[in-house]
């Protein structure tokens, strides 16, 4: 479709001191005024073409020079268009419906942001509570958790908190003393009164 341009206007279609002044939506015609106030209508259908005098006269208002400068004072265009800040009285009412359609058709959307940010807030929740203090449920028995720091070694361990290297591998079956990773979790059984 092309591009509008001036030549699409009325005053560059119809013939000089001629004005469109109505549609009859029935019989799909276009009713015009001359500069002498004689009314022609336009063929079904057409927009512009051929103009023929009006057979019937169609009801509409003759003074269409009054009817606009009244629609204009009232704030609305002759051409059918309203402004688009409405006078105090149309936001009352339209306004609001508009706002509460515009919150509905965006209430999914923000539902999906507020799911997105608890799972982000989970995740990095969870990750932050755990670098404060171990998992004591890892752990059962009478053993206790201890979250491996850098440089770590079962060795170390097992001295610090005064039990056999023996006893720290009971505690934590499958343990490789070789491959301890700084935050990894381990149980350490109770300290041993004779080695303090």
């Amino acid at each position: 479709m092309g591009r509008w341009t001036q030549y699409d206007e009325d005053e560059y279609r119809l013939p000089q001191g001629m004005q469109r002044v109505a549609y009859d939506a029935d019989s799909g015609k276009y009713y015009f005024k001359d500069g002498g106030g004689n009314l022609w209508e336009g063929a079904e259908g057409a927009q512009y073409g051929g103009l023929k005098p009006a057979g019937s006269t169609p009801v509409l208002r003759v003074d269409v020079q009054e009817e606009n400068e009244d629609l204009e004072a009232a704030g609305r265009r002759p051409d059918g268009y309203q402004p688009l800040a409405p006078g105090v009285d149309a936001a009352s009412h339209g306004a609001r419906s508009m706002n509460s359609q515009a919150y509905r058709t965006l209430f999914p959307f923000f539902m999906i942001i507020i799911v997105a940010l608890l799972l982000v807030w989970r995740l990095v929740g969870s990750r932050i509570r755990d670098d404060g203090h171990p998992e004591v449920s890892f752990c059962t028995g009478d053993t206790t958790a201890y979250r491996v720091q850098a440089e770590d070694t079962c060795w170390d361990i097992s001295q610090e908190h005064g039990f056999s290297l023996k006893r720290l591998r009971e505690a934590n079956q499958g343990l490789d003393c070789d491959r301890l990773t700084p935050g990894e979790i381990i149980c350490l059984p109770p300290s041993d009164p004779q080695r303090r």
